[in-house]
């Protein structure tokens, strides 16, 4: 069976991952969200193991004097795997409120004995990123790289797809998106397949858009793997990823919402057992 290493971090790795519009004055943060998720296995003679669990939620903070909204994403393994794969990862960033772009990533990854820490300064007026990071012990490394309007960090792309205008989009177009990772920049590309009724488990079925995302190399806009993760995002304003599926060699790991508070907007998207959608929540 799939190893929980694998398990959990390409999923928490995918979900904190989701790519969307170009435009970062798009972005939607709202202060008090909070979005629960559950991470598991499943493949043809494997019945659904959930391992892992992945928080993102949003609150007010300040940095260096100015009022931001900070967004805090973490994932870890359940307790019953612990005892063989203790992983804890969060993720922060710091989004100015009048600009909306990022203007601090850290990263902290505890996985078992292995440890990486990772923060990046944004400059927007030179457009550089300056970023830092080190693997356990290891000497840190620092670099710093040019961006463009459309450059992000792993969070900030999660929540680009829930500021698409959706009826911009046509089945089957492609967009862009750069990604900030580690000391590179690499290039994800997505592209629209159409809508879809979904049943997420334990908490029933939503209208959803379904998107699929190729994260290419660093070098020359490659996709040739053609790895492709599947999004799928609640067709209402708050545009809130309900689940997420990447296949394995052997079977898919998914992630897939178990519970949400403080949404900006009513969750209309949720099917009632009368096939109708809800008009609040």
């Amino acid at each position: 069976m799939l190893s929980a290493n694998k398990l959990i971090k390409g999923v928490i790795f995918a979900l904190l991952l989701v790519t969307g519009v170009a435009t970062a004055s798009a972005q939607r943060y709202h202060e008090g969200e909070e979005l629960y998720y559950r991470a598991a296995y499943r493949a043809k003679l494997v019945p659904n193991i959930e391992a892992g669990e992945v928080t993102v939620s949003t609150r007010l903070d300040t940095l260096n004097g100015k009022e931001v909204y900070r967004v805090t994403g973490n994932g870890r393994t359940l307790p019953f795997f612990r005892w063989f794969f203790d992983m804890d990862d969060t993720y922060n960033i710091w989004v100015d409120k009048q600009t909306l772009r990022t203007q601090r990533f850290e990263s902290d990854l505890k996985e078992d004995n292995y440890t990486f820490r990772s923060h990046y300064r944004y400059d927007w007026d030179s457009m550089k990123v300056y970023t830092w990071s080190q693997k356990r012990q290891n000497t840190p490394r620092e670099k710093s790289m040019t961006l463009t309007k459309e450059s992000m960090d792993a969070v900030s792309l999660y929540f680009n797809l829930r500021s698409v205008d959706l009826e911009s989009f046509r089945v089957g177009e492609h967009r862009q998106l750069d990604m900030v990772l580690e000391d590179t920049i690499r290039h994800l590309r997505y592209r629209f397949i159409g809508r879809e009724e979904l049943k997420v488990p334990k908490l029933g079925k939503f209208d959803t858009m379904k998107f699929a995302c190729t994260i290419g190399s660093s070098e020359e806009f490659s996709f040739t793997d053609g790895t492709e993760f599947s999004i799928w995002i609640t067709n209402d304003e708050n545009k809130i990823p309900v689940m997420l599926a990447s296949p394995v060699r052997v079977g898919e790991i998914r992630a897939y919402l178990r519970r949400y508070e403080g949404l900006k907007h009513p969750l209309t998207s949720k099917i009632a057992e009368n096939g109708k959608r809800r008009t609040k929540n």
